[in-house]
């Protein structure tokens, strides 16, 4: 392979995965990535400051989609309708991408300092998702309770999506969450 070929990012990300899979995220260098790519060090330098980055560099666009997803619902939209049509455009932003998301997850189960810093990237995004919704008007704790909820509700929901035989989308699985956390509230 030529180190001229285009998308050298996603060549990177596609070749850490693989290794990640075959030998475990520690024992996987920068060197075996870039090798594996058809690319130097240096290249992968250039797209992510650590083999860490692979996994989590789309995190600013992730949580920029949920918030701006969220702001765009109608005035009229209650916390909780708001933040299923968030969960919603997050999910078409996942469309396709199932099996390189379920290769991921299985890379941070088995590690618990990926699994530490998936959680504060999660943390980041209801943070996030809270400080829109106190910009739609909505008070505390309300604010901030509904945000946690959306992120509960999409891990719920991603987890079953990236388990090993799950067929449907990730759209119908986040519904299924909503409506298993709107028949527990209704029910008081």
């Amino acid at each position: 392979m030529t180190r001229w070929e285009p998308d050298a990012r996603g060549r990177l990300q596609q070749a850490a995965l693989e290794l990640f899979g075959e030998r475990g995220f520690e024992q996987t260098t920068v060197e075996d990535i870039a090798t594996r790519a058809g690319l130097t060090k240096r290249t992968f330098f250039r797209h992510y400051r650590d083999k860490r980055e692979v996994l989590f560099g789309g995190g600013d666009e992730f949580e920029r989609l949920f918030v701006d997803a969220l702001a765009d619902a109608p005035a009229t939209a209650t916390p909780l309708e708001a933040v299923a049509g968030a969960l919603e455009a997050v999910a078409g932003w996942f469309h396709g991408r199932r099996e390189q998301a379920a290769r991921r997850q299985v890379v941070i189960a088995a590690n618990a300092e990926l699994q530490e810093r998936e959680l504060v990237k999660l943390a980041t995004v209801a943070g996030a998702l809270a400080g829109a919704l106190r910009e739609r008007g909505v008070a505390e704790p309300a604010a901030s309770v509904t945000a946690d909820t959306a992120i509960a509700v999409f891990r719920n929901a991603f987890e079953r999506w990236v388990a090993a035989g799950e067929e449907r989308e990730l759209t119908e699985l986040l519904r299924e969450s909503l409506d298993a956390l709107r028949a527990v509230t209704a029910a008081g």
